[in-house]
C-alpha cells in the first residue's frame, strides 16, 4: 500500500464553497466515510478513495466543477468536453491550446495561459477576482492540467518548478508530495514550468481511452499524491516493498547511507519521517477499509503491542484508531 493519504486541510478547503451556499458538510462527509470530528484536527488524514468520493459529490450536488469557489460555476461536463476536444489533437501543444481556447469561451476565472521561453513551457494561472482563500481551486487546476497533459502523451511530465504567488501555508509540506518539484512561494505568478520538448510530443490517447479515463476523473487525478521520483518517493517505495533499514534501502538505490540522508534532508525530510508517513498511511487505509483488528494491524506494521501502535497513531493523526474505524469518524 504505497498510496499517500491526504491532509484534512484539503477536505476542509473543498467544502468551503458548499458551506457558502448553505450546505451542511455532513451531506458530503457521510457518503465519503469521513467523520466530522476529523475536521477539528489539522493532523487528520483521509484516503484517496474518500477524497475522490467527496469531490465527485461536491460536483454533482453543486453542479459546479469549481465547487463553488470560482466567481461563476463551471458546469458539470465542461472538463469532459474539453478533454474530448483535446484528445483529437496531433500534439500536446495543440491539445493544451485548444483546451485553453475552449475554456476562454466562458471567460473562466482563474484565467489560464500557456507560454514558452528559453526552452521552458509555462502554464500560468491568474487568480484575480477569485474568492479562494485556501488557494484550493488554483492548486486543483494546476494538478488537473499537469496530470491530464501527462495522460495525453502517455508519460509523466517532470516539472522543472512550481511558482506560487502567495506565502507558504502551514500545510506547506504537502506541496512536495503533490507536485514532486522545486517550489517557490511568494513568486510573481502562479506557474508550472516544464521542458518544451514535451509540448512537441504526440497525443497517444483516443476516445475509447478517454471514456475510461473520465470514469473517475478528474476526482481521481486530484486524489493522487505519491507522484515524484525524488529520494523520499524512492525510499517510500523500497520500504513499502519490504526493504528494511536505511543501509539496505541505500544499497538498493546504489548510494551510501550518508548520501541518502543528505538527499532526504535537502527535500526537507528524513528516513524516519518517510517511514512513519508510510506506516501512518497504511494504518489509516486499513482502518477505513475495515476487516482487520487493531491488534492485527499493529502486529503487521511491526509494533510489539497494540498500545504502542495506539500512541503512535495518536501522534500521527491526533485521534485514536477508533476514530477512523470503517470511516465512521
Amino acid at each position: 500500500m504505497l498510496t499517500r493519504t491526504i491532509a484534512i486541510h484539503y477536505v476542509t478547503a473543498a467544502l468551503r464553497g458548499a458551506v457558502r451556499r448553505g450546505h451542511d458538510p455532513a451531506e458530503f462527509l457521510g457518503p465519503a466515510g469521513i467523520g466530522e470530528a476529523l475536521l477539528g484536527d489539522e493532523r487528520a488524514r483521509v484516503t484517496p478513495e474518500q477524497y475522490s468520493t467527496l469531490v465527485r459529490a461536491l460536483w454533482d450536488v453543486l453542479g459546479d466543477e469549481f465547487m463553488g469557489l470560482g466567481p461563476r460555476p463551471s458546469k458539470r461536463g465542461t472538463f469532459a468536453t474539453m478533454c474530448l476536444l483535446a484528445v483529437h489533437c496531433p500534439s500536446l501543444d495543440d491539445a493544451l491550446r485548444r483546451g485553453l481556447a475552449f475554456y476562454g469561451l466562458f471567460d473562466v476565472r482563474p484565467a489560464m495561459a500557456l507560454g514558452e521561453r528559453d526552452g521552458a513551457a509555462a502554464f500560468t494561472l491568474a487568480a484575480q477576482d477569485v474568492d479562494d482563500p485556501d488557494r484550493f481551486l488554483v492548486e486543483s487546476l494546476l494538478v488537473l492540467w499537469h496530470r491530464f497533459s501527462s495522460w495525453l502523451i502517455g508519460r509523466r511530465i517532470p516539472l522543472r518548478g512550481v511558482d506560487l504567488a502567495y506565502p507558504e501555508p502551514p500545510h506547506g509540506a504537502e506541496y512536495h508530495l503533490i507536485f514532486g518539484a522545486p517550489l517557490r512561494f511568494g513568486a510573481p505568478t502562479t506557474t508550472l514550468t516544464f521542458d518544451t520538448r514535451f509540448l512537441r510530443m504526440p497525443v497517444v490517447q483516443d476516445e475509447a481511452a478517454l471514456r475510461r479515463f473520465l470514469r473517475n476523473s478528474p476526482a481521481e487525478l486530484l486524489s493522487r499524491r505519491d507522484y515524484g521520483a525524488d529520494a523520499s518517493g524512492q525510499v517510500r517505495r523500497m520500504l513499502g516493498g519490504g526493504v528494511v533499514g536505511l543501509d539496505n534501502v541505500a544499497a538498493r538505490l546504489g548510494v551510501s547511507a550518508p548520501t541518502l540522508r543528505r538527499r532526504l534532508t535537502a527535500e526537507g525530510t528524513s528516513f524516519r519521517e518517510v517511514r512513519e508517513q508510510l506506516l501512518r498511511d497504511q494504518a489509516v487505509a486499513s482502518l477505513v477499509r475495515g476487516g482487520e483488528s487493531v491488534e492485527e494491524l499493529a502486529l503487521r506494521l511491526g509494533f510489539s503491542e497494540a498500545s504502542a501502535f495506539h500512541r503512535a497513531f495518536k501522534r500521527w493523526t491526533g485521534a485514536s484508531p477508533g476514530a477512523y474505524r470503517g470511516g465512521a469518524g
